[in-house]
């Protein structure tokens, strides 16, 4: 009786690897999607065209975006996370995707961790400090020590959650009174800094590289922790007297909870590929993005270390909009 029991347990566990192995043979089979939570035509968006391209003439299959946008990429990441588990619905998450909005909306009906298969980190870049070619702040401690005397404070314009979370985290770690100046998009903030109503402003590089290569503004520091091919030169924040400072914006695909291992790992290895070739890395710089890579527990060690970082720093700063 029990080597008959050791027989069906043998049997079963044969078949069960055997379904598994032959699950995806030859996935994909069908289009896949790649849900976008923003609209056609931001950064993210451009990005996840340009791999959904190479995805479908490496893989055979077409691999078609949908931009399902809104909430700050909650309800389009939601849809996501309720999609089959098949392989066949992937999102490109991002930094607010998948890390920040946890913090930012008491009422987020996913969760960016126990809902998401990671898959691949494809490109990051930081944000930027700029200001004025004539400005008086030269350094980052320039703006600190200003920022310690009423008369010579300078305001810094903040388009964005990230932007918002660099002046915090500056704040704190600097321990300067910063005064910042919210904004609801780029195109402002740089017109109210290029025309003198404020002083410095903090946003990507993509927004502010064509005014910093003509001449109307100057980049003070990155907010990544070396500095970046995407603006050569520039010394970073870390570097100027707060040692250890990044704040990195961010892109990754994603797959539904429950998504097979096999198609998990065939998706990352085909991406690793791409991202390693030095055509992939030229063309990412062009839009503003430092190649990403590694493997999907790679992805999820680098977020989790991101929510031990910001969470707190959200709560301290009262930046939850839910």
């Amino acid at each position: 009786m029990l080597n008959m029991k050791k027989l069906a347990t043998t049997l079963a566990l044969t078949v069960l690897g055997t379904s598994l192995a032959i699950a995806t043979p030859g996935y994909p089979e069908k289009p896949v999607r790649i849900i976008v939570a923003y609209q056609a035509g931001q950064g993210t968006d451009i990005a996840t065209r340009f791999f959904a391209d190479y995805l479908t003439k490496a893989m055979g299959q077409t691999f078609i975006v949908e931009n399902i946008g809104g909430a700050g990429g909650v309800i389009g990441t939601q849809a996501a996370a309720r999609a089959a588990p098949d392989g066949y619905t992937l999102t490109m998450g991002t930094n607010a995707t998948h890390n920040l909005n946890a913090f930012l909306y008491s009422n987020l009906n996913y969760d960016p961790v126990k809902d998401f298969e990671p898959i691949i980190l494809t490109g990051s870049f930081p944000m930027v400090l700029v200001t004025t070619p004539n400005s008086p702040f030269k350094t980052v401690p320039d703006i600190i020590k200003a920022s310690k005397n009423e008369a010579k404070a300078p305001d810094i314009g903040m388009p964005s959650t990230t932007a918002r979370l660099v002046f915090e985290l500056l704040k704190e770690e600097s321990k300067a009174p910063l005064f910042g100046i919210p904004y609801k998009g780029s195109a402002m903030a740089i017109s109210n800094l290029i025309g003198g109503q404020i002083a410095l402003s903090i946003d990507t590089i993509t927004a502010t590289r064509a005014n910093i290569n003509g001449g109307k503004l100057r980049a003070v520091a990155v907010t990544s922790s070396k500095p970046t091919d995407l603006l050569p030169g520039i010394p970073t924040v870390a570097s100027q007297g707060q040692p250890g400072f990044e704040v990195t914006a961010w892109n990754a695909l994603y797959a539904p909870k429950g998504t097979p291992a096999e198609i998990i790992t065939k998706l990352n290895l085909e991406l690793q590929k791409f991202l390693a070739m030095p055509e992939t890395r030229q063309r990412l710089l062009a839009m503003g993005y430092d190649a990403g890579g590694g493997t999907p527990n790679d992805l999820a060690r680098m977020v989790e270390a991101e929510q031990k970082k910001w969470g707190p720093i959200i709560k301290r700063a009262g930046l939850a909009v839910q």
